[in-house]
This record gives C-alpha cells, structure tokens and sequence, in this order.
C-alpha cells in the first residue's frame, strides 16, 4: 500500500482515502463494529499506523483463545474455589476468549502430563507437581506453541510462559512469624503438607525453617507429616506425631487438610491445646477460627490468581489490543490473613 504523507493531523477521511474504503467503514474498524471483513479491518488499522492516526488502535485480529484450565482433585476446597472463579470470569469475558475445564480425579504427576500432552487448545492453565514428568509435557506443549501459566503452585525452570500465585516463601514466613508471636513460650512444632513435591507446600515449609533459624531459634521443628491432602490420612498421621511429640506447642498446615487436623487437636494428645495456622479461607476454616481450634488461616486469593493468569495468556496472544506490550512473567498475588474477627460475612465454600 503507497502511503500519503500528510502535512496537519490524520484524520478518518485520510485513513479511509489511505485504505480505498469508505469514512462508515473506517469507523465501524475503529469503534470495533461488525460487519467488516478481516481483509478491509487490517487494511484500514495498517492506514492508520502508517498515518499516525492519534488514537488507540483495536488490534488488527483478534483470534479466538481456547484456554484450557487443568485441574486436579476439585473436591479441595481451594481447587473448588478456582473452579468457581474460572466459571464466574468466563461468563464476564468477550468471546474472544473460551474457558474449556479438564477435571482430574488425581494430582499424579503421570496424570497431570497425559492432559497437558492431550489438549487441542490454545493455551493452559494449571498448578501441578515440579517434576521432571510435569516438565517434558510443559516442554512438549512449548513446542506446540501453547503456552502455559501456573496457579497455586509453580514448576520453576520449565518452558511455562509464567506463574500467577502467592509468594509461598513469605507465606510460610508469616507463619512463623505469627506463631512465634502468638506462643506463651518456646517449643516444638509439627508441620503438616501434602507432599514435598509441591513446589507451594516446599516453599512454605522453607519460609517457616528460615524464619525460625533467623529470628527464633529457640522454637524447633519437631517433624513434617506427608498427608496427601488427605483428611482421613493426615489425621492419622498426626495422632502418630502428637503421640511422638507430645510437648509440642504448634502445628502449621501448610496444605488443605484442615479438617484432619482439627480432628487430630480434638483428640487431645497433645499436653495443650496447639496453636494451629493453616491455609484457605472457607466456611470449615471460617468455624474453626470461630471456635479458636484454628489461630490464623493464610488464604491466597484464589480470584485474583485465576484473573492474574487469564490475563498473562491474553497479553501472550496480544489480545488486549496493545502491540508490543511488555508484562511481567510472573505475576505476585498478596495472601491475606484471617482470624475470628475479619471473617467475611458469607463465603461461598
């Protein structure tokens, strides 16, 4: 296209002379109407570039995104809340945009790889184990051009576009910080997580030791339990632990079994009642933090992490109209802390 340089400011009539269309149709590109050809749109948009047409450009095409949201394990309170929020964000976005849900009965890192590797969509989303499995199907989706954000927990050094979740170092942290304060006087401490190989529940148990190596040394780890997120099977295992330690003073639960430990703490093996910090705001948490078997819970906003990483995956395919966008690969989401008295009036799980 031969481009007419102008002396004073481009106006629609310039754009629509520069594109051989009409002034209507220049409009109805500009104001993003319907009824315009995808060869005329990106004919009139490249005018106005190349005039230098002072205002804010629609993008040239903008493609239909197909998202897949793989997650595992829904019956997990915080992994119902996501589900809930990726629902609700679906409905409030344009149809540029198409959230597709995979449902997986199991987090194995095996059955997390087969979905990755299986979906025919556009792009995913998806928390999942750091290993090496999890990464050879984060790699083959790369290869495919899909691109991959992860929630709730991260798969560090993988070819995933970015990562939209709390700081779980500064979690685990907090923790520490709390407990420590929150203690008559020093003692042992059990932590409860699903497993280690979380890159969430690892970081959270790193924060809490470093913090407790730094700044109060005189507080112990008495041991970890691996409970799967289990309710039934943390339990257990904790009776073991409290059996084992029973001076201990604290519990931190750094995954979603909060339910078993409340049972554990019940049982009363423990010499004292425990102070006890968890994870996820819901209305079972909410009640044990009105009963006072639960201290403080550390909820990380399922809401914001599930608009965080739509929106990395639309700014990956530039679909938010600005060319040559520059955005953070990672995007921080604040954790927020609840005790008895800053509960919301209603919560939806």
């Amino acid at each position: 296209m031969k481009t007419t340089r102008l002396r004073g400011r481009p106006t629609l009539f310039d754009v629509a002379k520069q594109a051989g269309v009409g002034s209507a149709t220049v409009d109805r590109v500009l104001n993003e109407r319907s009824n315009v050809s995808e060869d005329v749109s990106k004919r009139v948009l490249q005018a106005a570039r190349d005039l230098g047409l002072r205002r804010m450009l629609p993008h040239s095409h903008r493609r239909m995104i197909r998202l897949d949201v793989v997650l595992a394990r829904p019956e997990l309170p915080l992994i119902g809340r996501l589900g809930y929020e990726f629902r609700r964000l679906s409905s409030a976005l344009d149809r540029s945009i198409i959230i597709h849900r995979t449902i997986l009965d199991d987090e194995r890192p095996e059955t997390l790889a087969r979905a990755l590797t299986k979906t025919t969509c556009d792009a995913v989303v998806s928390y999942m184990p750091d290993h090496p499995v999890v990464h050879a199907a984060v790699e083959d989706l790369s290869s495919r051009g899909v691109p991959l954000v992860t929630v709730v927990s991260d798969v560090p050094g993988s070819t995933r576009i970015g990562y939209a979740g709390i700081d779980h170092i500064k979690a685990g942290r907090s923790a520490g910080y709390f407990i420590t304060r929150m203690g008559r006087e020093p003692g042992k401490i059990v932590i409860l997580c699903n497993s280690l190989g979380f890159q969430s529940h690892s970081d959270r148990i790193s924060g809490f030791t470093r913090y407790l190596e730094e700044k109060a040394p005189q507080w112990t780890l008495a041991c970890i339990v691996e409970g799967g997120d289990d309710r039934n099977r943390s339990e257990l295992e904790l009776r073991q632990a409290f059996k084992a330690f029973p001076q201990a003073v604290a519990i931190y639960n750094v995954g979603a079994a909060n339910i078993g430990v409340a049972r554990a703490i019940r049982a009363d093996i423990l010499l004292q009642r425990p102070i006890f910090v968890g994870h996820e705001l819901t209305r079972k948490t909410a009640a044990f933090l009105r009963e006072g078997i639960m201290s403080l819970t550390i909820d990380q906003s399922p809401e914001l992490q599930v608009r965080a990483a739509v929106s990395l995956v639309m700014r990956h395919f530039e679909a938010l109209g600005f060319d040559g966008v520059s955005f953070p690969l990672d995007a921080e989401v604040p954790f927020i802390l609840y005790g008895p008295e800053n509960l919301p009036n209603t919560l939806p799980f």
